[in-house]
């Protein structure tokens, strides 16, 4: 008997298959993040670099250089001149107590009417939405009038509710497309084992929503953080104040020493930077959701 020979391995060139070609739109995608990256940083670089440098290193340097001496101290001397942690404390306080209110309210109304079949709950939810278009400046004046006859002007407390009523109507309709994406088996479901619609609400559809409420989270977080309008007409007590509204004083009176300006803005910022670095793996989800229409 002749031995038969050992088949030939297929060669690498072979197996390899033809050279894949570069992917340029991803090279291109890239190429747009690290630019947009870049465009991003830039401003909050260049305030990180004057917060640290004395007067004369701002005056006789480069925008972009290094501080020849890092002026650490800046940022003590601008918390103090600006009251900062008053500040910080204000605006905490506002923000900790109306962003997850108002979530929990808007999370109700939008619940009802997505999921609950009533007599008119499309005309209620248009008009709802219709609140989301009225400008903040127009109601300005009626705002303070109404504030004022409920002697809540100067309170951080009494503040809270315009600040609540102008932030319902974009988050019920932000989160009406959410719960509508629902799968309404899952209310047959619960409703067969016994739950009524407290119970559906609570268990069943508000842990189902937490990348949308963590998304409204962040923006109605950086919203009442940064409002300004409201705060000016209705705070007019400093101890009351909030973080815009001590960043512009703070500019009006030491506006000319821009280490220690810049130094004040970058600390008020950061609580902002922190909530977001918390809750920015929910965002893109939770945005991309609510986004979606039953």
């Amino acid at each position: 008997m002749t031995a038969l020979a050992p088949a030939r391995a297929p060669s690498a060139r072979a197996t390899a298959g033809p050279p894949r070609r570069p992917d340029y739109l991803l090279i291109g995608l890239w190429i747009g993040l690290v630019v947009s990256c870049l465009i991003w940083l830039a401003p909050f670089v260049f305030m990180v670099l004057t917060s640290l440098k004395s007067t004369a290193d701002i005056n006789n340097s480069a925008i972009w250089s290094l501080p020849r001496q890092w002026q650490w101290h800046n940022y003590a001397d601008a918390a103090e001149r600006g009251d900062l942690w008053t500040v910080v404390k204000n605006s905490a306080y506002i923000a900790l107590i109306k962003v997850p209110l108002g979530l929990f309210l808007s999370a109700a109304a939008a619940f009802a009417i997505a999921r609950l079949r009533f007599r008119w709950h499309r005309g209620l939810l248009i008009v709802l939405t219709l609140g989301a278009m009225v400008p903040v400046q127009v109601a300005l004046a009626p705002i303070f009038t109404m504030m004022s006859s409920l002697s809540l002007l100067d309170s951080t407390n009494g503040i809270i509710l315009p600040y609540l009523a102008f932030g319902l109507p974009y988050q019920i309709f932000f989160l009406h497309g959410f719960f509508r994406s629902i799968p309404a088996d899952l209310d047959e479901a619960a409703r067969i084992d016994g739950a009524g619609n407290l119970r559906l609400f609570l268990t069943v559809i508000l842990p189902l929503a937490k990348p949308a409420l963590a998304a409204l989270f962040i923006l109605d977080f950086v919203a009442t953080w940064n409002e300004y309008g409201i705060a000016l007409v209705l705070l007019q007590d400093q101890t009351q104040a909030t973080v815009p509204l001590a960043l512009q004083a703070f500019q009006s009176q030491f506006g000319s020493n821009y280490a220690q300006l810049n130094a004040f803005i970058v600390m008020s910022i950061l609580p902002v930077l922190i909530v977001y670095l918390m809750f920015q793996r929910f965002f893109t989800q939770g945005a991309i959701a609510g986004a979606v229409k039953g």
